[in-house]
């Protein structure tokens, strides 16, 4: 028999991530959002309309009191904010997982297949494609050759 989970309120959530542990403050310039944060990662929460608590901010390692977003360019991960960017440690990358897991088990939240699987970035930019441009039509398949001028 499955049990229904209750889900508690944005200010029962936040006593609850308080007593384990989770720094939670509010986050300067932004009313009605917290910052929680704990072993060098953070994240930012709001009052929802449909679920009682949201993230405004994914995941992230806490930098100078910012959460730095994960940025995956394919041969390394690196840690962005509004004011540079850094290769990301093996050891900041477990603390974002650590966190998340955690975060997530506290508040109620959804965990997903692939979020157990390792850290998940939210940008991908590949050097490979960057600044790759789609001029003109492709052809259906890579043996056709397109007419000259395309």
């Amino acid at each position: 028999m499955s049990r229904k989970t209750r889900k508690a309120s944005f200010e029962q959530a936040m006593e609850a991530l308080s007593a384990r542990s989770f720094e939670v403050s509010p986050y300067p310039g932004v009313p009605g959002q917290m910052l929680v944060s704990k072993r060098g990662a953070a994240a930012l929460l709001a009052p929802g309309t449909d679920a009682p608590v949201v993230f405004t901010e994914r995941l992230g390692a806490l930098v100078q009191g910012e959460v730095a977003r994960l940025l995956d360019r394919g041969y390394q991960k690196f840690l962005k904010t509004s004011h540079f960017e850094i290769p990301a440690t093996a050891a900041q990358l477990h603390a974002i997982h650590a966190f998340g897991e955690e975060l997530n088990q506290v508040i109620g939240a959804i965990n997903f297949y692939n979020d157990s699987l390792g850290t998940t970035s939210d940008l991908y930019q590949y050097d490979r494609l960057k600044g790759r441009q789609t001029a003109g039509p492709v052809s259906a398949a890579p043996w056709e050759q397109l007419e000259p001028g395309h």
